[in-house]
């Protein structure tokens, strides 16, 4: 690992708990990138990442996810952010009320240093809840449970929360590359 890389996010930890996982140190910067109107979450991250390799000048990489349900087509996906800041979570369920569960979380990494441009994704299928529960984790973990599971993300002691955020986020995929890219 010869180059030094930044993780372009606006949550520090996040940058922290890549740089424990991956075993080397990333720098971490918070910018404000715009963010492409799309479904395609490749689509996004692509933006993002050469936004911020313009504006860091060295090798970086972003993330992003979504979360889809599949009675609305691929929505809310990459804007479930604003559902979830804007929408109680009880609404976001009831949504579904009538109408197929299922739904599939999504998250891509994306890596540029200038001429090398990487995607990198993970997913994890899943439904939506009928009602919120649970007080742990962030953003929509109150909403969806993972396959093979009968309570929420929120619900979930420290162990399946960890197996289940690295079935998500392709952390050893995005580290497998690094070390042999990089």
């Amino acid at each position: 690992m010869g180059k030094r890389i930044t993780f372009v996010t606006g949550n520090p930890a996040k940058a922290d708990y890549l740089a424990k996982y991956l075993g080397f140190p990333v720098e971490h910067r918070k910018l404000d990138l715009d963010e492409l109107q799309s479904l395609d979450l490749r689509e996004i991250v692509e933006h993002k990442v050469r936004q911020a390799y313009a504006s860091v000048g060295a090798p970086v990489i972003v993330e992003d996810v979504s979360l889809e349900f599949f009675a609305l087509g691929r929505l809310p996906g990459p804007f479930i952010r604003f559902f979830v800041e804007e929408v109680p979570f009880e609404t976001i369920c009831s949504m579904l009320d009538g109408k197929p569960r299922e739904a599939i979380a999504r998250c891509v990494f994306g890596y540029f240093d200038g001429n090398t441009l990487e995607l990198i994704e993970g997913e994890l299928p899943g439904r939506i809840a009928n009602q919120p529960a649970g007080d742990r984790g962030y953003g929509w973990d109150r909403i969806f449970i993972p396959e093979g599971y009968d309570i929420t993300r929120a619900q979930f002691n420290e162990e399946d929360d960890r197996k289940t955020y690295l079935r998500l986020k392709p952390f050893a995929a995005l580290k497998s590359f690094l070390e042999t890219t990089v």
